[in-house]
């Protein structure tokens, strides 16, 4: 082999190298910012994996709002009216952040069954549903305000 031809053999290990390393890069940061999705009744169920970065989108159960009087924690249920899990927050809520209304909220399943969010996410009107909760809905035959979505014969 002369000289020549060993740069140019060299050149073009390095370059391929370089890109082999780039492309990796790049697919480990994607991998670690991806946030998949799941209905309550997915997390009930145990699909939700424990410890990883997810969102969780429902409604908040009527009644089920508890606020910490010492500090900014706040507990309440998120249902797609076939399951209901519990979620823990800390942190200021979403001005229209109510009982009844659809949410979708990031963060992670912890040991004991409970969504710890990180971040909570309200809708921003009276006619907007987030895609992922109305497919959830959808999903359960239900409406957002709980009813059964197919109308029942001879009704």
């Amino acid at each position: 082999m002369t000289p020549k031809r060993k740069k140019r053999l060299a050149l073009v290990l390095s370059i391929v190298v370089g890109v082999s390393a780039a492309v990796g890069l790049s697919l480990y940061a994607l991998n670690q910012n991806i946030n998949l999705f799941f209905s309550p009744t997915q997390i009930a169920s145990g699909e939700a994996p424990i410890g990883q970065r997810i969102r969780a989108g429902g409604m908040v159960v009527d009644g089920s709002v508890n606020r910490d009087q010492q500090s900014l924690k706040v507990n309440f249920g998120l249902t797609d009216y076939e399951s209901d899990i519990t979620v823990e927050y800390t942190g200021i809520l979403p001005d229209l952040f109510r009982e009844g209304q659809g949410i979708v909220a990031m963060g992670e399943m912890n040991e004991q069954g409970i969504f710890v969010a990180s971040e909570v996410l309200a809708k921003h009107d009276e006619n907007y549903m987030p895609p992922e909760v109305q497919e959830a809905l959808d999903a359960a035959g239900k409406t957002a305000d709980g009813q059964d979505a197919t109308p029942k014969a001879g009704g």
